[in-house]
């Protein structure tokens, strides 16, 4: 998740750079209208998601900044060996990936697309996740947990050959730390024919904090209770993500008309004893005190919320795309 503060000063520096990307590959395939309301039904049919797969990813990305000066940010050896693990992975399962280029800071970043074949690909339903780092750190939690839960997702739709009535699209931005770059590159390079037919984007930006929380976006009324009753599911009350309103990968879909979603465990903003009560942990502490640090490395996760949201990707891909 990129800085808050300055944040929205920040992005719209870096969005004012966004007219001299460059582009190379960018998929063409089609997408979806106005999500569908989720039942119970469809949810239940969602399958459980592996944690042991998704932790074997984080190891995967931990050992991949540790072999290249500790992090995965824009521009380093460490992202790109990121990107090429994860396409390694999707395109052994099936999946149509391309990777889409663009400049930023004088480096190169990269996008990961991949699209599941089948489905009406006049509506598309797409989740997604930062795969960079900050310079400072791995970013296992921030965004690790996000990257590696929507990957073992679209993983498990290969391993069940799911057959969507939705197309399904998976997505992993690069630059957001630096102001959303790769997702804001991604929606203004497409055209607005295709963004219409989006259905919903699901957005997955730290999902794994150590004194976590469960929070929501309360954006698209139908993503939203399709979220909230994965919750109700496992008798935990949540709350809408203010936190991060704005400041991760949904923000260039809402501004371009897309339904957004997503979920939130918490930054650098303190728990209150009302949500400790509720949720578990230290209230008076951060949700993640290593937010954007060096030690937001494997040690920096609560496996149960991982476990938990990872699950809650998967309840929400197959009951959005029904």
């Amino acid at each position: 998740m990129k800085l808050s503060v300055p944040g929205r000063t920040a992005a719209a520096a870096v969005l004012a750079v966004a007219g001299l990307l460059t582009t190379s590959a960018i998929s063409n395939a089609a997408p979806p209208t106005a999500t569908s309301p989720t039942t119970s039904a469809k949810a239940a049919a969602a399958p459980d998601i592996p944690v042991a797969n998704v932790k074997a990813h984080l190891s995967e990305l931990q050992s991949i900044a540790s072999a290249n000066g500790g992090n995965r940010a824009h521009g380093s050896a460490g992202y790109k060996a990121s990107i090429d693990y994860l396409k390694g992975k999707l395109d052994e399962a099936g999946f149509t990936t391309s990777v889409q280029e663009f400049t930023a800071g004088g480096d190169t970043g990269y996008n990961l697309i991949a699209d599941w074949p089948g489905g009406d690909d006049g509506k598309i339903v797409m989740a997604g996740a930062h795969l960079d780092s900050v310079s400072d750190g791995p970013g296992i939690n921030d965004n690790g947990s996000g990257s590696a839960a929507v990957l073992e997702t679209a993983l498990t739709v290969a391993r069940e050959q799911y057959k969507p009535t939705k197309h399904l699209r998976f997505a992993w931005w690069g630059a957001e730390e630096i102001g959303l770059v790769g997702s804001s590159h991604y929606v203004e390079k497409l055209p607005a024919a295709d963004r219409s037919k989006i259905s919903g984007y699901l957005n997955f930006d730290m999902i794994a904090s150590p004194n976590t929380g469960y929070f929501v976006y309360d954006d698209d009324p139908t993503i939203e209770k399709t979220f909230k009753d994965y919750y109700a599911g496992q008798n935990i009350t949540t709350e809408p993500d203010d936190e991060g309103d704005g400041r991760s990968d949904h923000a260039p879909f809402q501004q371009a008309g897309v339904p957004v979603g997503g979920l939130f465990t918490g930054a650098e903003t303190t728990k209150s004893a009302a949500q400790a009560e509720k949720w578990g942990g230290t209230a008076g502490e951060p949700f993640d005190k290593c937010y954007h640090s060096s030690c937001d490395d494997e040690s920096n996760l609560d496996a149960t919320a991982l476990d938990r949201n990872s699950d809650a990707v998967a309840y929400a891909v197959w009951g959005l795309s029904s």
